[in-house]
This record gives C-alpha cells, structure tokens and sequence, in this order.
C-alpha cells in the first residue's frame, strides 16, 4: 500500500531489503514512532512560541507563509527521496517550520482572536480520530482510498504553489486565498474542505505504512522517517483548517 505522504512513501519503496538480517534489537517499534514524532512536534510548538513573542508578525506574515510551503516542500522531497534518517535535518525542519508558523499564528490571532487554539485543537482532534478509527479498523488503507488521497493532495499541492506565484507577482486572490482579510468566494471554501479531509485521511495510510514497516522488521533508525512524514502531515493540516477557519470568521 502507498502513502499520500511523500517522506513515508520513500521508506515504503527503498529503505527494506527483505534478504537483510537484523539483530531484533534494532528493529523499529510503534513506541519508537510515537516518541520521536512527539519529540519533533515539542521543538516545533517551542520554536514556534518564541517566534510568537520575538518576532514582529506584520512584518513576516507574507514571507512566513509563502516559506513555509516552500520549505515544507523543499525539504519534505529531499529527505524522502534520499532516504535520509539523521534526525538533524528533521530537527531543522521543525525549527525553521516551527518559526513561520509562530509569525504567520500570531498575525491570524491577532485578526481572528480565539482562532489559532481552534486550529491546534482542531488539528489533534482529526489526527487522533483518525488514529481511533484506524485502531477500530473502521477505516482500512485500501488500494482505491491511497489513489484517491494521493491524486487530492497533488492537486492541492499543485493548485496551491501556482495560485502563491500568482498572488506574490500580482497580489491577486485565487482559489487559495492568503491575505488575513480579502473576500472569500466560494471555490477557496471548496478547496479547503477538500484539503483537509484529504489530509485527515492520510493519516489512514500513513499509520497503516507506519504498521507494516514495524512487522516488516525495518531497522530503528527509519522511525525517525516516520515520525518527520507524520509532522509534516499535521502541519497540512494545521496550514488548512487555520485557513478554513479564517474564512468562516471574514
């Protein structure tokens, strides 16, 4: 089965040999999974704190949102596609993530009071519904749900990075919209909703790879892969319900 996350898939597809024999020791455990992605999310939410209280949010709210997509997706596809487990570079991710969404946090809270706590607990609402469901095995990462998850957040992806160009070139909004104020029409609603259930369901697959790589016997080191394609998946979907919930309050 294929994940929608690009950091998991890697580790689905290159980093097991079914011929290599490992001391059980060093074999990788749900718990190993669950320590180092909390570990990543502390650094991240106390990076974020401190760039909430330093760092002047007028200022970098246009550059903030614009680089953390970029950066998400930057470094997302170049540990992915290198396979990489340090856990450095991961932790400079949460760093450098846990900055922009500190500025761009406090620029919407300042707009929007109450919303960002909406958002934070929004966020771990879906994740551990979805971890509930998964457990329950009410929902199942099935061939068809990995293609329809996949092919949505591509799209999004896609539509997202073109609709940001266009917005840093022109200033006009599109189906995203990324000015705390502008007038919202009824496609970025659209976009949004969609985002997020694709996101809440990537969960699903992340999980189930998560699961599978720990019966496959895949050595400790790769939990650190698992735990970074599980924080970039709650950033997505911090980034779109942090942004549905600003519609709603325009």
């Amino acid at each position: 089965m294929r994940t929608s996350n690009p950091v998991l898939n890697r580790l689905d597809e290159s980093t097991w040999r079914p011929d290599r024999v490992l001391d059980v020791a060093d074999e990788m455990t749900v718990e190993d999974v669950v320590v180092r992605t909390v570990g990543l999310l502390l650094l991240t939410g106390v990076t974020a704190l401190l760039s909430w209280l330093f760092i002047p949010a007028a200022v970098w709210v246009p550059g903030a949102l614009g680089g953390s997509a970029l950066a998400a997706l930057v470094l997302a596809l170049v540990i992915s596609l290198r396979g990489i487990t340090n856990p450095l570079p991961m932790a400079g991710y949460a760093v450098i993530e846990g900055l922009l969404l500190g500025v761009a946090s406090r620029a919407f809270e300042l707009v929007y009071p109450g919303i960002v706590a909406l958002a934070v607990a929004g966020t771990f609402g879906v994740f551990l519904g979805m971890a509930l469901l998964y457990r329950a095995r009410l929902i199942r990462a099935t061939p068809r749900l990995a293609r329809l998850v996949i092919g949505t957040l591509l799209g999004i992806v896609a539509i997202s990075l073109v609709n940001l160009v266009v917005y840093l070139v022109t200033g006009r909004q599109g189906l995203v919209v990324y000015s705390l104020t502008g007038e919202v029409g009824a496609l970025p609603y659209v976009i949004a909703v969609i985002a997020i259930i694709a996101g809440a369901f990537s969960f699903v697959l992340d999980f189930d790879l998560v699961e599978r790589s720990v019966r496959a016997g895949r050595p400790r080191r790769y939990a650190w892969l698992c735990a970074f394609g599980l924080l970039t998946g709650l950033v997505f979907l911090y980034w779109q319900l942090l942004r549905l919930f600003s519609y709603l309050r325009r």
